[in-house]
């Protein structure tokens, strides 16, 4: 499970490493990641192993229709990338167009359960002062569940 909020640099070459965390349990689902287009400006980061299991899902949930549309407008533009050696992952190129990485050349990454997100910093502020009232509505329910 993923979890936690990372501020990483980016390298010239559209590459991160990845926080210790992150990469430990990467390692334990084949150290290869999938890049999709994600709500808000933000892409999703699946391990090798979950997208799998998000594919046989779709396989099983959608009619033939939602699944060539899933597969026209999703899978066509997910992008693959490799943990190299020293623990970094390159944003593949189209996809790093998405998030705009800023002047700083910093990204955040949030892990998700299954899946993470990469953020340009400033949008994920905005997303989350946006955000915040509809948290503070449900804040009663989600701590019941801690």
């Amino acid at each position: 499970m993923f979890a936690g909020e990372y501020l990483c640099k980016v390298d010239e070459k559209g590459r991160f490493i990845v926080p210790p965390p992150i990469r430990e349990q990467l390692e334990t689902e084949g150290k290869s990641v999938v890049f999709l287009k994600g709500p808000e400006q933000s892409l999703w980061i699946y391990s090798s192993t979950e997208w799998v299991k998000v594919l046989e899902r779709t396989k099983d949930k959608l009619d033939e229709d939602q699944s060539r549309l899933f597969m026209h407008f999703v899978v066509s533009e997910a992008g693959t990338s490799d943990v190299d050696k020293a623990g970094r992952v390159l944003i593949p190129g189209r996809l790093r167009k998405v998030v705009q990485v800023d002047e700083e050349q910093e990204i955040v990454l949030v892990g998700l359960y299954h899946r993470m997100e990469v953020w340009n910093p400033g949008e994920w502020r905005r997303y989350v002062s946006k955000t915040e009232d509809k948290y503070e509505q449900n804040l009663s329910k989600i701590l019941n569940l801690l």
